[in-house]
C-alpha cells in the first residue's frame, strides 16, 4: 500500500491527475462553504447575492449552519444524483431509454445528455423552492418566519435562482472532467470531499459535547470501521480453475492437475 502510494509521486501522469483532482476539490469547497463574514472578507467563500447571511447564523443553532452555507455551490451534487437515479428508474418504463441502453456508447451519451438536462431542471426547481422559503413564505420548512432575502424583489429572485441553477451545472462539470482527466469517478470524488469538510466541525461539535472519552471511543471505532471496510473490499480468495484437456500443436494444455500418489 505504502509503495502504491510512494508511485504516486514518482510517475508524472498519476501525479498530474491526483494534483488535477486536488484542485477540482478545492475550487468545489471554496464555491460550496460560506460560514462567517470574515471567511467571506478574505475570499474563502462564493455566497449567492442577495443572501442575509447575518440573519441565517440566528438559526444555526437549529439546523446546523446550513443556512449559512447558501453559496453558489450551495445544491451540491443532489441535483445531478436525482437525475441520474430518476433516469435508471425510467430506463425500465421508457422503451426510448431501453434502446439507448443497449446501443453501446452511442446510447450511453444520449443517456448521459439527458441526465444533465434533467439536472437543470431539478436545479431549477429545487432552487426556486428554497428562494421561497428563505424569503419567509415557509416556516414549516425552517421551523421560523425570518426573512433571510430582505431586500427580495422579482429580478433578485430570479437572478438568486440562476446563480444556484449555475452553480449545479458548473458542479457537474467539474465531477465529468475529474472523470476525464483526474482520477476516479468524478461525482463520488465530489461527494467523498463533501464528507470529508465535515469531519473537522463534527468532530469538533463531538469534543465539546461529549468530552474526550466519547470523542476518543467515536474516533476508534471509526478508524476500526475503516480499515475493516477496506480489508474486505480489497480481500481476494484464489480458486483453482481448471480448463478442459485440449492440444495446442504438439503439446496438452489444460486439464486436471497431477495428482501425486504416496509409495
Amino acid at each position: 500500500m505504502l509503495s502504491r502510494l510512494g508511485n504516486i509521486f514518482r510517475v508524472p501522469d498519476l501525479r498530474n491527475k491526483v494534483v488535477f483532482t486536488l484542485a477540482i476539490i478545492a475550487l468545489y469547497q471554496f464555491g460550496r462553504t460560506s460560514r462567517s463574514r470574515r471567511q467571506l472578507r478574505q475570499g474563502a467563500a462564493a455566497p449567492v447575492p442577495g443572501w442575509r447571511l447575518g440573519r441565517a447564523r440566528v438559526l444555526e443553532p437549529l439546523l446546523g449552519g446550513a443556512l449559512t452555507r447558501l453559496a453558489i455551490f450551495g445544491l451540491g451534487v443532489m441535483p445531478y444524483i436525482t437525475s441520474s437515479i430518476i433516469i435508471q428508474l425510467l430506463t425500465t418504463v421508457i422503451p426510448k431509454l431501453e434502446e439507448w441502453r443497449e446501443q453501446g456508447a452511442v446510447g450511453q451519451k444520449k443517456i448521459t445528455q439527458t441526465t444533465r438536462y434533467l439536472t437543470i431542471a431539478l436545479a431549477l426547481m429545487q432552487s426556486t423552492g428554497l428562494i421561497y422559503a428563505f424569503h419567509g413564505h415557509d416556516s414549516a420548512l425552517l421551523g421560523t418566519s425570518i426573512d433571510l432575502i430582505p431586500k427580495f424583489t422579482v429580478p433578485l429572485g430570479v437572478f438568486m435562482v440562476l446563480c444556484l441553477t449555475a452553480g449545479t451545472a458548473f458542479v457537474m462539470w467539474l465531477a465529468e472532467l475529474i472523470t476525464q482527466r483526474g482520477i476516479g469517478q468524478g461525482m463520488s470524488i465530489l461527494i467523498f470531499a463533501n464528507v470529508v469538510a465535515a469531519i473537522p466541525s463534527g468532530g469538533k461539535a463531538i469534543y465539546e459535547e461529549g468530552g474526550s472519552l466519547k470523542f476518543t471511543i467515536i474516533l476508534v471505532i471509526s478508524i476500526a470501521l475503516l480499515v475493516f471496510i477496506v480489508f474486505m473490499d480489497q480481500g481476494q480468495r484464489r480458486i483453482p480453475v481448471t480448463f478442459a484437456k485440449r492440444v495446442v500443436g504438439r503439446r496438452s494444455v489444460g486439464g486436471p492437475p497431477p495428482t501425486s500418489r504416496s509409495r
